[in-house]
């Protein structure tokens, strides 16, 4: 695992502070340090073969495949962070931590620090130089993809009107050797897009490959338009993120990462996009999408592709974090008597919402329920319990449900309401949301709803009190 470790920086002005978090390689070497990491045997199908062996692993193993078939100079990384604790160790901070912390960074990011030189611009490739499917080794993931896909891309671009970067992740085809396919949706990217198209110009962009798991995290932030994403990653590693300006483009990019991919978003060009795996499990469907015309690429000398399998658990974890920090701070500016909330991976981190709560008023959390549809038009389904009700243990909080809820009383339901586009059982996005108070009434007597428990349970040693030799009473005789 030494051939992860490099030299943070070619740069004699680095940034004055430690950060308390991990770049990308530190965190693979400590994941196999940790028996986290497997590797593969050279030779595995870029087609499907490693979307397959990472899907095998997921949740338990994150994957690196050097001299993949197809392209057998790079090396391809994915499942690095597809277990929310394992996010919270990358950043350095407590697993309970980690909304508390996101949403700080969020509120008070750290403006970034400029180097002049890093290890994503060791080599440089410019004009014919540049042929993706040549130089870059990007699998094809889903049976019906449309072909190979950069799936861990933060695409950076600036504010035409402002300068302000925003960083954000979107689904890239690769439609050529220079060329991709982008799946814009209405945010901050296509808002840029559109101001600088209005006035007849294509839109630079920067696609970053390989980048830490503090830039992943805050690219998915849900904040204003004129709050640059990677000051949240500097404000989540406790200090100010070494960024680099491209080669060839106004844009600054994150120092540490891998490949940097500079280009263009093409004013008034669509061409076709799609399918492709998305995170419901399912195909986002075939369109005619913008269009990314490349100019330049830069990596390290020996640069690691990160992808990220459509509908793995590290696609629902990094979308979901994030909001789930937008949704706790919105839901507690309503009700103090929220005190977490948690997008369960079994609801693709998007659409079932479990929050916990100690209600003050009866009908308090059939309001909460009302919030969380507020708060987030992805939210199909919410589920209120109380405080002693573990909500990142799916099995407790379907507990509740079995032993707290009755539909004819404890049920909201709303039809005709906005919801996600890609699920598939609404009408393009139209459809209805349910929620259930499994909380305990305020009226109830307390033996009544009274959990077992057995006391002491918790304080057993059991390392001190079992004996893993061969027991006397299991004498097997004749």
């Amino acid at each position: 695992m030494n051939a992860f470790k490099e030299t943070h920086s070619v740069d004699a002005a680095a940034a004055p502070q430690t950060r308390r978090d991990m770049d990308l390689r530190d965190w693979l070497i400590h994941l196999h340090a940790s028996d986290r990491l497997a590797t593969a045997k050279p030779g595995m199908p870029l087609r499907f073969g490693v979307a397959g062996l990472a899907n095998r692993l997921d949740g338990r193993k994150a994957l690196v495949a050097p001299a993949p078939e197809g392209n057998e100079s790079g090396t391809v990384i994915s499942g690095l962070l597809s277990r929310r604790e394992w996010m919270a160790e990358a950043l350095g901070i407590a697993p309970d931590a980690l909304l508390s912390e996101f949403q700080k960074a969020a509120s008070h990011p750290l403006p970034s620090h400029e180097v002049t030189r890093a290890r994503c611009q060791d080599k440089v490739y410019e004009g014919d130089e540049v042929d993706l499917t040549r130089l870059l080794p990007i699998p094809t993931h889903n049976e019906h993809d449309s072909g190979a896909y950069i799936t861990a891309g933060l695409m950076i671009c600036k504010d035409p009107a402002t300068g302000i970067q925003n960083v954000s992740i979107h689904r890239l085809q690769v439609s050529g050797p220079r060329e991709l396919g982008a799946l814009l949706l209405p945010r901050h990217t296509l808002n840029y897009f559109s101001t600088a198209e209005a006035a007849g110009k294509d839109l630079e962009v920067a696609v970053v490959i390989g980048a830490s798991p503090a830039c992943l995290l805050a690219s998915q932030a849900i904040v204003p338009i004129d709050v640059d994403e990677l000051e949240i990653a500097g404000a989540l590693g406790g200090a100010p993120l070494d960024v680099v300006r491209c080669v060839g483009k106004d844009i600054f990019v994150p120092a540490q990462s891998e490949i940097v991919i500079e280009g263009r978003l093409l004013a008034n060009t669509m061409r076709p996009e799609g399918p492709f795996g998305e995170f419901p499990q399912y195909y986002g469907p075939r369109a005619d999408r913008h269009v990314i015309e490349i100019d330049a690429v830069t990596t390290r000398k020996q640069p690691l592709f990160h992808t990220i399998v459509g509908g793995g658990l590290e696609h629902l974890i990094l979308g979901g974090i994030p909001r789930e920090a937008t949704i706790l701070n919105t839901m507690q500016a309503m009700f103090p008597s929220v005190k977490n909330v948690h997008l369960a991976p079994g609801g693709t981190c998007r659409y079932h919402l479990y929050v916990q709560m100690a209600p003050r008023q009866p009908g308090e959390a059939k309001n909460v329920i009302m919030a969380a549809f507020a708060a987030h038009y992805d939210i199909k389904h919410v589920v209120v319990v109380n405080e002693d009700v573990d909500i990142f243990d799916a099995e407790m909080v379907e507990w509740a449900v079995a032993t707290r809820f009755q539909a004819d009383r404890d049920m909201v339901v709303l039809g005709g309401t906005q919801g996600s586009k890609l699920d598939p059982s609404t009408d393009e996005g139209y459809g209805a949301k349910m929620g259930m108070d499994a909380t305990v009434p305020l009226d109830a007597p307390e033996f009544r709803f009274k959990r077992i428990s057995v006391p002491g349970e918790a304080d057993i040693d059991l390392d001190a009190v079992l004996d893993d030799s061969r027991p006397d009473w299991d004498v097997c005789d004749d």
